[in-house]
């Protein structure tokens, strides 16, 4: 009886695998481009998607430069960035030979957003200032719940960015920096691991551990720039060297591997920012 069971669940096992498969296929692939604002989640009522499209007809018309602007639900299992190449590709957004399009791609449940932008527009908008239209105009809609009223502020903004006008100044509250509440957390947090992997692995070994992941801390989480990163890298590590230390000839080995490992800690953020790419984000 049970031989005649196991075939059965294994055909059942292959066919729900071959069927989810496929639906996550169909997900993730890159559907045609038949209009300028493409929903594929039906986020936008009618109304909405229609102002939208004429909105950036006219602003095509006037001005030759296009813009279009997809909504799916996710990407998975591929990253935003390597969906976004994928459309640009096949959709070739932009006049030919002058490659001055940009592409507004919402992965709504995955919770994300990117701008891909042709080259002949790199130099009006570039990732810094892709960036900043993400998080300072389109982002605060979509956290409220308005996606018709976030694509259409960053549409208005890049068509702004386009026609030649400049980004007004950061606001205070999107400015990125270490605070004084922050770099004594860190200093504290990177003091007290220290402590626990000194004891563990040696006292060198540990303060170059908790240098390190200090520094990573700062410039990954709180966005901190590439130097004050290495600073508090380098803050805490010779920390523990001055309150640990026996003599100073330790205290010196310790600071040459302080520096040694602060330099490798800052190689793998400059690493990990090149990857991560500055037109996107996730809100």
């Amino acid at each position: 009886m049970l031989s005649a069971i196991f075939p059965r669940v294994r055909y059942g096992f292959g066919v729900s695998l071959l069927l989810f498969c496929m639906t996550a296929w169909a997900v993730v692939g890159v559907p045609e481009l038949s209009s300028r604002v493409t929903d594929l989640t039906a986020t936008l009522s009618a109304e909405q998607a229609t102002a939208l499209e004429n909105k950036l007809a006219a602003f095509e018309a006037k001005k030759g430069s296009q813009i279009a602007v997809l909504i799916v639900p996710t990407t998975q299992p591929k990253d935003i960035a390597e969906f976004g190449i994928e459309v640009a590709d096949l959709w070739q957004i932009g006049r030919k030979g002058v490659d001055d399009g940009v592409i507004l791609i919402v992965a709504k449940d995955d919770r994300k957003l990117r701008l891909e932008v042709g080259y002949g527009l790199e130099g009006v908008i570039p990732d810094a200032v892709a960036k900043r239209v993400i998080a300072e105009t389109i982002t605060p809609h979509f956290k409220e719940g308005d996606y018709a009223g976030g694509i259409d502020a960053g549409i208005t903004q890049l068509m702004a960015l386009i026609g030649g006008e400049a980004l007004p100044a950061p606001s205070e509250s999107s400015s990125e920096g270490l605070g004084e509440g922050a770099f004594i957390f860190i200093l504290m947090g990177g003091l007290i691991a220290g402590f626990v992997l000194s004891a563990m692995l040696g006292r060198v070994m540990g303060g170059m551990l908790a240098g390190l992941g200090s520094g990573l801390l700062a410039a990954l989480i709180f966005g901190v720039a590439f130097s004050a990163a290495l600073f508090v890298g380098l803050m805490v590590f010779l920390s523990l060297g001055f309150v640990q230390r026996a003599d100073a000839v330790g205290l010196a080995v310790e600071a040459l591997a302080g520096v040694v490992a602060a330099v490798h800690g800052a190689a793998a953020v400059a690493a990990l920012a090149e990857e991560a790419h500055q037109d996107h984000g996730k809100y």
